[in-house]
């Protein structure tokens, strides 16, 4: 019978890129429709990277880890049926005569075996910080001697020039050991890599073979060149409202009276409902409603009103943009709810982080919402740049409204002069483990609501979150995680209605 083929999830993968989140898949036996599934996974997740010169090398350096791998695991299973001690230097040697000959005569009973003994193949892929990572994971941590083949074999590296070079020269040797682990490493070179991107390492049970490469000079070139271009166009966009400009500089004069303030606002209809809607909130618990703006000012505070400020002011120079995606708007208000609430409830004793929640929640995907947004003549004056200096507009669109989008976004919250904790979060949201320290929490705030949004629509999965950052807010299961996720969604929607 022909093998049923996987098919691949290309949403899923953009989906990961563009979240700088890991895809990971496990498997115990290793059948040959599994090896194909893996190799496509990693094509297309290059393919969408812009980094199809490297699909050729890496699917080698996956086939070959994901191969040892498994034979870690089926020389455990081999072991324990000899009665041998796979740690003792002598017996594993007496063991290693015999092991290839025994298990290739009989594999499929090895495979079953460890199947049972849940002995796992598990290979993760990820694109975060320009940085690709392909990891191979297996449940049989390295002993010394098979720690020491390794580095010896990766010593040997320097012996040779070519492929080619290592094939002549090892074929010759009687053992030939150690020969795919050296031309993986010389693969690695073929795309300006070196044995120092190539790490072994053993931690929490299991043995770990990670590569890691930056994306390709060229693609980084033209990265730049995008994002570059972008923000000179920016003063193509809508500028910051003035009247919101002029009260948010008001609000930072330490001079200026409240009264002034709250006069500014009262001049302004828009301003003046939100203020209203914000203080009458369930966040508020007023016994009976506000309807005096002097008295909305006191209790929203500076900093509410500035965040108000932005909210407001985003909202009509997205609208003057040429129009908005509903999509991304629910999104942004969806994750701004869960936002503001899990700071409310992981946070109850940050009062900054609980103010400036909502406004980033809000203003997260910022990036993708001008993207979405701008008019069709500002796009295609920054594609027309593209096409002249040879950029495929094909990895204009990927990077810019994908990949790239916390960092045009971040850019644009700098020239219209938001706050740095804002332009942050836009920046950081996908990575917040590398956030300036003063806006590392809120950034990971955010993150957490951004992905809570995409698990509840079945765009992710629960082992794609950053077990760090749930560890940080004291998430320790999926069904923990799920409670509270089901609950925010029940409010959110009752909100809506």
């Amino acid at each position: 019978m022909a093998d049923k083929k996987v098919l691949v999830d290309s949403e899923k993968i953009k989906m990961a890129i563009r979240s700088g989140l890991p895809l990971t898949i496990i498997t115990y036996t290793l059948p040959h429709d599994m090896e194909v599934y893996m190799g496509d996974i990693l094509a297309a997740f290059l393919t969408e990277l812009g980094q199809e010169h490297m699909i050729q090398y890496l699917t080698y350096c996956q086939q070959e880890l994901i191969t040892n791998a498994k034979k870690a695991n089926t020389k455990r299973i081999y072991f324990k049926d000899k009665n041998l001690d796979i740690n003792n230097e002598f017996e594993y040697n007496e063991g290693m005569q015999d092991f290839k000959r025994t298990t290739l005569n009989n594999i499929a009973y090895y495979l079953e075996k460890q199947k049972r003994a849940g002995l796992y193949v598990k290979l993760v892929i990820q694109y975060r910080n320009k940085k690709i990572k392909m990891e191979v994971h297996n449940n049989s941590t390295l002993n010394v001697f098979e720690y020491k083949r390794i580095h010896d074999k990766l010593s040997r590296v320097q012996q040779y020039t070519s492929v080619d070079d290592a094939l002549n020269q090892i074929l010759d040797e009687t053992e030939g050991a150690g020969l795919g682990l050296i031309i993986m490493i010389l693969m690695l070179e073929k795309i300006g890599m070196t044995e120092e991107n190539f790490q072994v390492i053993c931690e929490k049970g299991e043995t770990i073979t990670r590569i890691i490469l930056p994306v390709s000079s060229s693609t980084q070139k033209d990265l730049d060149i995008i994002s570059n271009e972008f923000e000179k166009r920016i003063e193509d966009l809508p500028q910051f409202p003035e009247n919101i400009t002029k009260l948010n500089t008001l609000l930072g004069d330490p001079d200026a009276k409240m009264s002034e303030i709250a006069l500014q606002i009262s001049n302004d209809v828009a301003l003046t409902g939100e203020l209203l809607k914000q203080v009458n909130s369930a966040a508020f618990s007023l016994v009976k409603p506000c309807k005096n703006i002097s008295e909305a000012v006191k209790l929203v505070g500076i900093r509410g009103i500035k965040n108000m400020l932005y909210t407001v002011g985003s909202l009509k120079a997205f609208a003057e943009a040429g129009g908005s995606n509903e999509e991304l708007w629910n999104h942004a208000y969806q994750t701004a709810f869960y936002a503001y609430n899990l700071a409310r409830n992981l946070c109850p004793n940050d009062r900054d982080i609980i103010e400036d929640s909502y406004i980033c929640g809000l203003l997260h995907d910022m990036g993708k919402i001008i993207f979405e947004s701008s008019h069709p003549e500002f796009l295609s004056g920054i594609k027309s740049v593209c096409v002249k200096k040879g950029i495929e507009s094909e990895l204009f669109e990927k990077i810019l409204s994908g990949v790239n989008h916390g960092e045009i976004g971040a850019r644009i919250a700098e020239k219209w002069n938001f706050p740095k904790q804002i332009v942050s979060v836009i920046r950081y949201h996908h990575s917040p483990e590398i956030a300036p320290p003063d806006f590392r929490k809120l950034s990971a705030l955010i993150y957490l609501a951004d992905l809570m949004t995409h698990y509840q629509n079945e765009e992710i999965e629960f082992y794609q979150i950053d077990s760090n950052i749930l560890n940080f807010f004291n998430i320790q299961t999926e069904s923990q995680f799920k409670k509270i996720s089901e609950k925010l969604k029940f409010v959110f929607s009752n909100r809506m209605n």
